[in-house]
């Protein structure tokens, strides 16, 4: 069960410390591997806790050493002094630490200490016994950054009292431990931080002093596609067609790892984010400069939940909400309301950890849980690998949670039981802003789709599903097939043999996602399917795409040990890669045949892949049918070649001797993949794959970067680009503004998403985008998406409210990416509108209805507004992380009176508007009103929406990173 809340920080830490040392990979499969860990003596685990901290090569040790040219301590000793001036100017101004008194020693049972940390249980406070152990987390955090201006007393308390004010949609400060990114969104991350340094050097001051005041870790795992499959030479071909589409990208990044000493890029070919977070870069605790405290990490993907895991807090965010924690500034949240979800029981025999987590995640969908943390609890909580933890953890965003938190519980109270501590501590019930319940033992074999992660189906009720799916009206269940046409078939030849395809035919079968290569038990288990499935006489017919992408290279090493992956070859099922590939839509091309198969006769087609979503048109354009599964399922559609099957009744072929094969002739035992992983799922893999992780391979070392630590930018590149955000900076900070006299580029109702304001998906041949780069030579062939473009600014300015679906009222009905100049009346592209306006000398506004900038959290959808020169949005209210990002670009967000809007007060948007804020920042207080008048006479009162003094800070210096780079510069 999980530890007690009424329990000291010091068990906790303790805990923490030695789960970290005794299970660094997969704690939970590997525990029973080496008995001899979990025996050793008391000081022989707290001396391995320390080594784990100090890089030491003990196998258990975090081994930042062999990531990088610095060791962490002297990672910590190069970068400390800024931290110290941070610290001290935060304590000028805030005196000693409000919560200094708290701050307590854990001693190790051998005499010393291991550091020092924020004791929760001695702020005497009884109604932190009863907190949830994720709001804990936030608590520490609270307590551990408090300087009263960043974090004050007022947040704490906020926190501590969660009970009460958690329903109120309180916000409060937090500073994660770390950050992790991907390469598509780590791209503009490093832009700006270039950018950051050149702005540095040319204030006369050290650019050097620009880097990540937080660790910050990026692998690169976007890019591989499926290029190339049922090849021993797949890994390799998919590479090098990686690298020519991404060289430039590439060398950007490689160039950032060497030129910023606080951040480590994982090179292509390495594995996904999620599981080399997992499995390599999870810290579990921190210990910088001898304070002690959780890893926490926020992360620019929205699975970076799957560390939850393991223990440590982790969700995703947009760009400018990492780059703020990259350089130590908090991030505004909702404090947020946490389920209570109990698990009791065991899985039965031969139910997958991928059977559980579909289910979660339907009962999860169904109850509610957006903008809630799931704390998961109970005594099933002991019959779950950490694995199966992590995948479960994995999927929060599909069940619409920012967590799914797995609190540290038996392996604290194994350590506490090795130092001879009573492990017997008296539970204290956790409150929850509500409750669920689920037996793993009611957990059955399911699939999820055809078209949405949460629409679960009983693998014993799929044959009737599918046929359901056929004949209901097109939607997320259905696809409005004619009766008579459901039969259909297409017969066609593939590489001279003859092939057919029906509806519901299996045409791509993935091994594929963080969400479930990260987990032995079910990679294995796909490996003994295609064993008994070879060894029966069944074959994976030659026209389905088939592929194994895993997400380290520890998931080869035991496969190989196994002697299973020998078998998924047989099938077809070859390693293509290790990176994000069919689930995130880089499932690459169908042969022709198959491709012409399917469009000429209106196939509903599938595809089955173990990854986290299957929304149509992501996994592939002609897949209208996609099945999320475990796998070992994958393996089991892909022999059966279609989704159309009762796998209880009917068999999926016939075997050597003629014999009818039944799925349960090919389904491992829970047993078999027990002893599978007991003999080939080995520590040393864990140890020698990450030893190299760093080396990279051979084209990734060949590419040529410079070693300056300023970048040279390229006028003529159309992927990287100097972005103007510090052109004729100053020491002296632009200090508070109103608007005057600004035009309103564009006139919105309500709902306007990220995805109406940011540059998405691919570019319009007729776009202000396409233009700019076909006047570079770009052709329209190479164009790209928005997506891998995100380093030039020029390209994503002009994507900006570029969206076919945009609806402005200054258009009078008309729907596109077009806006009226004003002053003439013109109809124009809004990037050419508003270049009009800033040629001329005219700041703009946007008028906006109710929940503007909803939806997923991106970073350009404030840079870009503000690259057009849009100084202030007034909206009836704002989606909360959008709200921020604007105030982090310096632009000013303004909220109408309740009741009213701008057609309640006449707008029209034609008007000129006059925003009346003092011109000193001293003036301007969180959320005080100020007066709005046009030119033609109107005027009414808005409230800034500038939340906190911090935020206020921001403004005065133009946005976050400017304010960054004088705080730097003034110590």
């Amino acid at each position: 069960m999980p530890i007690s809340a009424s329990s000291s920080a010091a068990s906790l830490l303790r805990g923490a410390l030695s789960s970290y040392t005794r299970t660094r990979f997969f704690p939970s499969s590997l525990r029973n591997l080496n008995p001899s860990l979990v025996n050793r003596s008391h000081r022989s685990v707290a001396s391995a806790a320390v080594r784990s901290f100090h890089c030491s090569p003990s196998r258990w040790s975090h081994r930042l050493d062999c990531r990088s040219p610095l060791s962490l301590r002297a990672q910590i000793r190069a970068f400390h002094p800024i931290i110290e001036r941070f610290q001290r100017k935060f304590s000028s101004m805030a005196g000693e630490h409000p919560f200094k008194s708290v701050l307590t020693s854990l001693p190790k049972p051998g005499g010393g200490e291991f550091g020092k940390f924020y004791s929760l249980p001695a702020l005497n406070d009884p109604r932190i016994d009863k907190l949830p152990y994720s709001i804990r987390i936030l608590l520490e955090s609270a307590v551990r950054n408090c300087d009263n201006f960043q974090v004050k007393k007022e947040d704490v308390e906020k926190i501590i009292d969660w009970e009460n004010t958690s329903p109120k949609q309180v916000e409060i400060p937090f500073k994660p431990a770390r950050v992790l990114l991907q390469d598509f969104t780590g791209v503009p991350a490093v832009v700006d931080l270039a950018c950051m340094r050149d702005a540095m050097n040319k204030l006369g001051n050290d650019s050097k002093k620009i880097n990540p005041l937080v660790k910050v870790d990026l692998v690169i795992d976007h890019s591989v596609q499926v290029d190339v499959t049922r090849s021993e030479n797949a890994v390799q071909a998919n590479m090098e067609l990686e690298f020519q589409r991404n060289k430039e990208r590439f060398s950007f990044l490689k160039w950032g790892s060497n030129a910023f000493h606080n951040m480590l890029v994982v090179p292509p070919g390495s594995g996904i984010v999620h599981q080399v977070n997992l499995e390599y870069l999870g810290r579990v605790v921190f210990n910088t400069d001898g304070v002690l405290y959780p890893d926490s990490v926020v992360g620019t993907d929205s699975h970076t939940t799957m560390i939850d895991g393991l223990g440590v807090a982790g969700w995703g965010v947009g760009g400018i909400e990492a780059e703020a924690a990259m350089l130590g500034q908090p991030m505004s949240m909702v404090l947020p309301g946490v389920v209570g979800f109990k698990l009791s029981g065991k899985l039965r025999n031969g139910v997958t950890a991928t059977d559980l987590v579909l289910t979660a995640t339907q009962i999860l969908r169904k109850h509610g849980v957006v903008g809630k943390f799931v704390e998961f609890y109970g005594g099933g909580m002991s019959e779950l690998s950490l694995a199966d933890r992590a995948t479960i953890a994995n999927m929060s965003p599909e069940y619409g949670a920012t967590m799914g938190f797995f609190p540290v519980d038996h392996v604290t109270l194994q350590y506490l039981k090795l130092t001879g501590r009573s492990d017997e501590t008296p539970q204290q019930d956790r409150v929850y802003s509500s409750y669920l319940e689920l037996n793993l033992a009611e957990v059955e074999p399911c699939i999820s789709g055809p078209k949405r992660p949460h629409d679960r189906v009983p693998l014993k009720e799929m044959k009737s599903d599918w046929k359901s799916c056929l004949n209901n009206k097109v939607g997320f269940k259905g696809f409005a097939v004619p009766e008579e046409a459901h039969g259909k078939v297409a017969n066609f030849s593939f590489q001279g043999q003859p092939a057919e395809l029906r509806h519901g035919s299996v045409v791509i079968a993935a091994i594929t996602s963080c969400t479930n290569t990260s987990n032995p038990s079910v990679m294995l288990g796909a490996g003994l399917v295609a064993k008994k499935a070879s060894e029966l006489g069944l074959q994976v017919k030659p026209w389905i795409k088939t592929s194994l992408a895993p997400g380290s290279g520890v998931v080869t090493k035991y496969l190989l040990q196994s002697g299973l992956q020998e078998y998924l070859n047989k099938q077809g099922f070859h390693i293509v890669g290790y990176g994000c590939t069919t689930c995130i839509g880089n499932s690459g091309e169908l042969d022709e045949s198959v491709a012409s198969a399917i469009s000429e006769n209106d196939i509903i087609a599938a595809a089955v892949l173990s990854g986290n979503r299957n929304f149509e048109g992501r996994v592939h354009a002609l897949t209208r049918a996609n099945y999320l599964a475990s796998p070992p399922l994958v393996v089991a559609y892909a022999l059966a070649g279609t989704v159309d099957i009762d796998f209880d009744k009917e068999p999926i072929g016939t075997g050597k001797d003629g014999k009818s094969i039944f799925f349960k002739d090919i389904w491992p035992s829970t047993r078999e993949v027990a002893e599978a992983v007991q003999s080939s799922v080995l520590p040393d893999m864990f140890r020698s794959t990450y030893q190299a992780i760093t080396k990279g391979n051979p084209t990734w070392n060949q590419l040529s970067v410079p070693s300056s630590t300023l970048y040279s930018w390229d006028p003529n590149s159309t992927y990287i680009h100097e972005p103007p955000y510090f052109k004729n900076m100053t020491m002296e900070p632009p200090g508070a503004h109103g608007v005057k006299d600004a035009y309103c580029l564009l006139n919105f109702g309500d709902s306007i998403t990220t995805d109406h304001i940011s540059p998405a998906g691919s570019i319009h041949k007729d776009s202000p985008a396409a233009k700019f780069l076909l006047e570079r030579g770009v052709e329209c062939k190479d164009f790209n998406s928005y997506g891998s473009r995100r380093g030039n600014d020029e390209v994503m300015a002009r994507g900006t409210f570029a969206n076919i679906r945009l609806v402005n009222k200054l258009l009078n009905g008309e729907v596109g990416p077009k806006t009226v100049h004003v002053p003439t009346g013109e109809k124009l592209y809004v990037f050419d509108a508003a270049m009009r306006y800033k040629n001329a000398g005219h700041d703009t506004i946007v008028l906006a209805g109710a929940e503007y900038g909803s939806g997923s959290s991106r970073d350009w959808a404030a840079k870009g507004p503000m690259l057009l020169g849009v100084k202030a949005v007034i909206a009836k209210s704002f989606e909360r992380i959008h709200r921020s990002n604007l105030v982090g670009m310096g632009i000013i967000p303004l909220c109408f009176k309740s009741g009213e809007d701008a057609d309640t007060l006449g707008l029209t948007g034609r008007e000129r508007y006059t925003i009346d804020l003092p011109s000193k920042i001293s003036d301007i207080r969180p959320g005080q009103d100020v007066t709005v008048t046009t030119d033609n006479g109107k005027s009414f009162t808005c409230t800034v929406r500038f939340d906190t003094e911090v935020e206020l800070a921001y403004f005065n210096n133009g946005g976050i990173l400017p304010y960054v780079i004088r705080n730097l510069i003034k110590q």
